[in-house]
């Protein structure tokens, strides 16, 4: 169990550390008055990957018994940033002029946040 809780822990600070990221590009790229590439498109992928793993191993932790503190809030910030890119993708019908890459680097600086927020009522219990 060890080795889950620190794979969690690090796919986490990983993902946090990805969607400042993808929060600063996006901004870049409406700043400057680009539209979405293939680069940022990719990277996008790659942080719901990102996520995607974290939960399964979450849900590897649950399963074997341990449960964070605040478990109902954990799941939900968890749920909220699982759905939040593929979301998002949907409103904006998968356009990328500068205005969605603005949306998309918002959208980092917010999942940033749920995921700092999720780590705040991570404490597990056994």
């Amino acid at each position: 169990m060890n080795i889950l809780y620190l794979l969690h822990d690090r796919l986490q600070i990983a993902f946090m550390l990805f969607m400042i990221i993808i929060g600063i590009w996006g901004c870049f790229l409406f700043f400057t008055g680009r539209s979405i590439t293939g680069d940022f498109w990719g990277a996008l992928v790659i942080g719901e990957g990102l996520v995607i793993v974290e939960a399964i191993v979450g849900i590897l932790l649950y399963i074997g018994g341990a449960r964070p503190q605040r478990d109902i809030f954990h799941i939900l910030y968890a749920a909220v940033a699982v759905i939040s890119i593929p979301a998002t993708f949907a409103f904006t019908r998968g356009r990328d002029n500068r205005f969605e890459a603005l949306i998309y680097g918002l959208l980092g600086f917010f999942l940033m946040g749920i995921s700092i927020r999720t780590r705040t009522t991570a404490l597990f219990a056994m």
